[in-house]
């Protein structure tokens, strides 16, 4: 655990137990959320499925897939209170230590093409655009580009 300015953050493993929490803090940050079946799923295929922690209470969570080298940030998502508060970069950052502890030595995401909050944050990290997946994301009914990003992993 860490103790910053804006409270002490942790993290730990998302279990069934917390998917009530973590759907509330989807739902709240994004227009097309998460399903309760999509964590269930990667928490039965043994992603690594993290929830962080301000203060002991759930305040974002993701979702990290790694296999042969690569790792894949499936979903990183903090509660719109607790944003702009670098817990965003901070789970950013453990999952990709995570993956290099996992043997990963590249990491890949995909950002909305208009999350440009997001976009500037992968950025700042490292991460660089290597393509483009046309319609990939629900939007209000039309479909929106998805920016394939990735980072090398220091080891």
């Amino acid at each position: 655990m860490k103790c910053l300015a804006t409270g002490c953050v942790g993290f730990r493993a998302m279990g069934e137990g917390d998917l009530d929490q973590v759907l509330r803090i989807e739902r709240a940050a994004y227009p097309f959320p998460w399903t309760r079946r999509n964590f269930q799923d990667c928490i039965k295929a043994g992603y690594k499925c993290l929830i962080l922690t301000l203060d002991g209470m759930p305040a974002g969570h993701g979702v990290l897939s790694s296999a042969v080298g690569e790792a894949h940030i499936l979903n990183l998502c903090v509660a719109p209170a607790h944003q702009g508060k670098g817990l965003g970069r901070g789970l950013l950052e453990h999952l990709l230590n995570l993956a290099a502890s996992l043997g990963a030595d590249t990491a890949f995401l995909e950002v909305r093409a208009s999350n440009h909050v997001a976009l500037g944050l992968y950025q700042r990290v490292g991460f660089n655009e290597i393509g483009l997946r046309a319609n990939y994301y629900p939007s209000g009914g039309r479909r929106e580009d998805a920016i394939i990003l990735a980072l090398t992993l220091l080891q």
